[in-house]
């Protein structure tokens, strides 16, 4: 469910009172695809319950022009829909520091473009006493190699790709 930052924290802390544990990743999940659903599910298997952090657009807006293809309340919507994700948040941050030290998940989940020593907020998790976990499969998937793909299918007589 996608939830505002007070509901968020509220959430949390009736999960941490219920003995269960947090698991934090985020994103711009622009086009949602099979790279995302592995990192999220790998996310998902680090704690009890995923929280997932979803670009707000202004920030989003770093992955190039036109980008993000979708609004982030649709992709924060797309996100809160996969069976693994339990609380989602559209952050407008140009990071999850903040964010990291409100909640304090058990583990910050990140993709396997990094290392735990790359980490931009390894500093903050571990402050706090939390753990970096590098999840997912290679980075063999992402929207721009996506959208690239769809504009070569398209053909100059027919705009909307049907051949």
């Amino acid at each position: 469910m996608v939830l505002s930052e007070r509901e968020l924290l509220a959430a949390v802390a009736n999960q941490r009172a219920a003995g269960k544990t947090i698991a934090f990743a985020n994103g711009v999940f622009d086009l949602l695809h099979v790279g995302h659903v592995r990192y999220l599910e790998a996310a998902a298997r680090e704690a009890d319950r995923l929280v997932v952090a979803v670009n707000d657009d202004p920030v989003a807006a770093s992955k190039g022009p036109g980008r993000p293809i979708l609004t982030a309340a649709d992709r924060a919507e797309l996100v809160a829909a996969l069976r693994v994700v339990d609380y989602v948040l559209i952050f407008a941050d140009e990071t999850v520091a903040r964010l990291l030290t409100l909640l304090k998940p058990d583990v910050h989940c990140k993709g396997t473009d990094y290392t735990v020593d790359t980490v931009p907020e390894r500093g903050v998790v571990l402050g706090y006493g939390g753990r970096i976990a590098i999840v997912g499969d290679p980075k063999r998937h992402n929207t721009r190699d996506l959208l690239a793909r769809l504009r070569q299918r398209q053909s100059p007589d027919d705009p909307a790709g049907r051949q």
